[in-house]
């Protein structure tokens, strides 16, 4: 196993992963701004899992978004 390559493809999805979530969660929050479904003061729970396939891993990680 090449460790360098390894560690490089685990940062490089993560980074993707860390981008994407964030711009999707701006559009939705956005959204839901605009169509009223949200006030702007709220917390809002979160959870997000990675799961690699072909190991036996399943991670959940628990957090709040806060929009003030």
């Amino acid at each position: 196993m090449n460790d360098e390559a390894f560690q490089h493809s685990i940062r490089k999805l993560l980074k993707n992963v860390g981008v994407t979530t964030q711009q999707e969660i701006e559009k939705a929050v956005k959204q839901a701004l605009a169509d009223g479904h949200l006030k702007g003061n709220e917390s809002l729970p979160a959870r997000v899992t990675v799961e690699v396939d072909g190991l036996s891993l399943a991670l959940d990680f628990d957090g709040d978004i806060t929009l003030e």
